[in-house]
Formats: C-alpha cells, sequence, structure tokens
C-alpha cells in the first residue's frame, strides 16, 4: 500500500511558547477545522497535552459520512514538536507530525503528515480525485484562519 506525503509551513508572528499553547490544545482544533466537517472532540483533551494521551473526535470527513477519529500522542518535546497517530478513523495508517521552530520574525509552524488511504484498489482510485483534493483544501483552510487568528 502507497503511502503519501503531506507537508504545510506557516510562519506566524507569535513567541514559540504562544504557539505550543494554541497548537498542543487539541480543543482548538474544532476552531481551524472547515466547518462542513463537523470535528468535535468527545473525549481525551481536558489535561495538557502528554506522551500516551488519547483523544477522540467526531468528524465528517465527507458529506453523509460520520466517523470517530481517535489519535494517540506518540512523542512530546515541548515547545517544538509534538506526534500523533491515528488508531481508529477514515484513514488506514494517519502520522502526523507537529513542529514549531523560533524565527526573526515569531514561529514556523510546519505540519508532515504520512497517512495511507483505506478502501485497497478503489482507495487509491479515490485518492487523487476526492481524498488528496480534501486534504489539500483542509490544510488551506487551516493556514487562512490560523493567519486570520494571529495577525
Amino acid at each position: 500500500m502507497k503511502t503519501y506525503k503531506l507537508e504545510t509551513a506557516i510562519e506566524l508572528p507569535i513567541s514559540i511558547e504562544k504557539a505550543w499553547d494554541f497548537f498542543s490544545n487539541p480543543n482548538n482544533l474544532s476552531r481551524i477545522m472547515p466547518q462542513d466537517m463537523n470535528f468535535k472532540v468527545i473525549d481525551g483533551a481536558t489535561l495538557p497535552l502528554y506522551t500516551g494521551q488519547i483523544i477522540q473526535y467526531s468528524v465528517t470527513p465527507l458529506p453523509f459520512f460520520k466517523t470517530a477519529w481517535i489519535s494517540e500522542i506518540n512523542h512530546i518535546q515541548k515547545p517544538h514538536f509534538f506526534v500523533d497517530t491515528q488508531l481508529e478513523g477514515p484513514y488506514k495508517i494517519w502520522h502526523h507530525k507537529h513542529f514549531l521552530k523560533e524565527t526573526p520574525k515569531g514561529t514556523l509552524i510546519t505540519d508532515v503528515v504520512h497517512y495511507q488511504v483505506p478502501l485497497g484498489i478503489l482507495g487509491k482510485l479515490l485518492h487523487p480525485i476526492i481524498i488528496k483534493p480534501k486534504l489539500n483544501k483542509i490544510f488551506e483552510y487551516r493556514t487562512k484562519h490560523i493567519t486570520a487568528l494571529f495577525n
């Protein structure tokens, strides 16, 4: 099965500590996700981020397809990076690295996602026409809304 990679970056005029406080709080995800995804935190986000934390979400990645998304926080090096993986959800594999780096202008936030699509050959056929464009749209939306929040 093919593993795909999605990488995005945004530089914000905020301190690395402020960036960490925002991006390491799972409750902020619903603020930066497209409304049509109906993204909601269900459980596991009441404590500050820690290794081994299990967080459960509800999400509608495609119209009429609501699913649970359960993530585990695998690695943390505050305030520079954290990694989460999907334990259950719409992807066969989802491994998401969040990097934060101080810059002269603020903080560079880089997301690197490695993922595999479900449904075997059908998923592979749907990837370029539905799945990849949807992911690009989600991350473009996030970039737009994060920029508006912090500029």
